[in-house]
């Protein structure tokens, strides 16, 4: 059983990125069908695709909102439990794991009320039109009951993997995405249900995956087991876990905060078309980011564990690897965009005039792509290594200094106003990207000499 444990600090590095990271890209891929797959079918809905896309691209903020805070809770207590599994201090991650899934449903009843008694004033102010309101507030009133499956699933989910479970964790999305994609059709078009069928087919599959995330967390297969002796919430556990959750919840939320800006903006200059083509570049940004953002999940567990266990050779070696895979990733994913711009557009429309305007916008919004990857990879270790204030940082940089003064500054310089607004994103992402690596380089030799001491 200890051998068991401590795989994670014994079986070779790079054999053991892959084997974890290889299930949790697959989990990360196919949880981007949960929007894609309903925002696919919903741009081909007869009559009112376009509208309708544009309207559910307007919920796109507060449904970040609600990831944010799964991602408060999760990505700050996951990689914690991880480091005191180094440290052989299983009771403390176990208290940690409770302590998180207590927080979670107190944050899911929150949101919930805030989102059904709020809706409709949110999204017109998030860039909702007289044109698009129904159909973002048909979608949002029913995504709103389900966010407690939505808060444990996403949340819950990040132990898993922190364990080094990543198959485990990649077949919990795969029944909820499996569930989606089937329900989709049935309750938009056999059902006449519209966007309001596509976000009831969300929340139950997230329901599923909930089931299953929460019956193996409590079951024997699992080595930080969900007791209900840890679920009285305690200061000196859960704060540590917020404080470092932060930073990905300020990524996330302020995601939120600059799709309303994008949507306002894109809205003044360009109108319904502006704004709808930006759900289509989100969607395939998503698609972008996700992969990448898997690999480094799966590198987490291996550098938290390595690091509470004081091996910095192995930590060192970690990030080397997953700097090599997001990097590469990056540079082959904006290769494919600037070649075939035309081809990811298509995905999400068949109404040639958006086609026309949204693929030269994907070519701009897209641009700082290519060196991406060092971005992901620094601010994955910062949050593997438990440096909150480093990760905080870091993300108030590119989202609330860079991004969102360029999103109004940027169609006052370029000749085109609306491809202004899309071209603050790759200006903001060569800046961020630049900072963070400075940063990095200091701060992780810093960390390394700490336990090497």
């Amino acid at each position: 059983m200890m051998d068991q444990k401590e795989f994670l600090g014994t079986q070779p590095v790079g054999k053991l990125l892959f084997r974890l990271a290889i299930p949790t890209v697959a989990a990360q891929l196919i949880n981007m069908l949960y929007n894609i797959v309903d925002r696919i079918y919903i741009g081909h809905i007869p009559g009112s695709g376009s509208l309708a896309l544009t309207g559910v691209g307007v919920c796109m903020p507060l449904i970040m909102i609600v990831s944010a805070f799964a991602a408060l809770v999760g990505a700050g207590g996951a990689p914690r439990a991880s480091i005191f599994m180094g440290q052989r201090n299983y009771a403390d991650a176990e208290k940690t794991l409770g302590n998180c899934f207590s927080l979670q449903i107190l944050i899911s009843v929150v949101l919930t009320l805030a989102l059904l008694l709020w809706n409709e004033p949110l999204l017109l102010a998030f860039g909702a039109s007289e044109n698009t309101i129904g159909y973002a507030s048909g979608y949002m009133s029913i995504y709103a009951l389900g966010t407690l499956f939505v808060q444990l699933t996403l949340g819950m989910n990040a132990f898993i993997t922190a364990q080094g479970y990543t198959k485990v964790a990649m077949i919990s999305v795969v029944i909820g995405a499996v569930s989606n994609i089937v329900l989709d059709p049935l309750f938009i078009f056999a059902m006449d249900m519209g966007v309001q069928g596509a976000a009831l087919a969300t929340i139950l599959s997230q329901a599923i995956s909930c089931i299953w995330i929460i019956r193996f967390l409590c079951g024997k297969k699992t080595q930080l087991r969900l007791r209900t002796t840890n679920l009285r919430l305690q200061g000196n556990i859960i704060l540590p876990c917020v404080a470092l959750g932060t930073a990905t919840f300020i990524m996330q939320a302020s995601e939120s905060v600059i799709s309303v800006c994008f949507n306002s903006s894109l809205l003044r200059y360009g109108g319904d078309i502006a704004v709808g083509a930006m759900t289509i570049l989100t969607s395939v940004m998503q698609f972008a980011m996700l992969p990448m953002q898997g690999f480094a999940q799966g590198a987490q567990p291996i550098a938290s564990y390595n690091y509470g266990a004081r091996n910095a050779a192995r930590v060192r070696k970690t990030f080397r690897l997953l700097l090599t895979v997001c990097l590469s990733y990056s540079v082959l994913l904006w290769s494919a965009v600037m070649l075939f711009p035309r081809l990811f557009v298509g995905i999400f429309t068949p109404d040639p005039t958006l086609i026309e305007f949204a693929a030269p916008a994907l070519r701009i919004y897209m641009g700082g792509m290519i060196i991406f990857g060092i971005q992901i990879a620094c601010q994955m270790l910062f949050t593997s290594l438990g440096k909150a204030v480093c990760s905080i940082i870091v993300a108030v940089v590119r989202k609330f200094v860079l991004l969102l003064p360029l999103i109004y500054l940027m169609p006052h310089i370029i000749s085109d106003p609306t491809m202004g607004v899309y071209t603050a994103e790759p200006v903001a992402d060569v800046i961020a990207v630049t900072f963070t690596a400075i940063l990095f380089a200091f701060q992780f030799k810093k960390a390394l000499k700490q336990i090497e001491q």
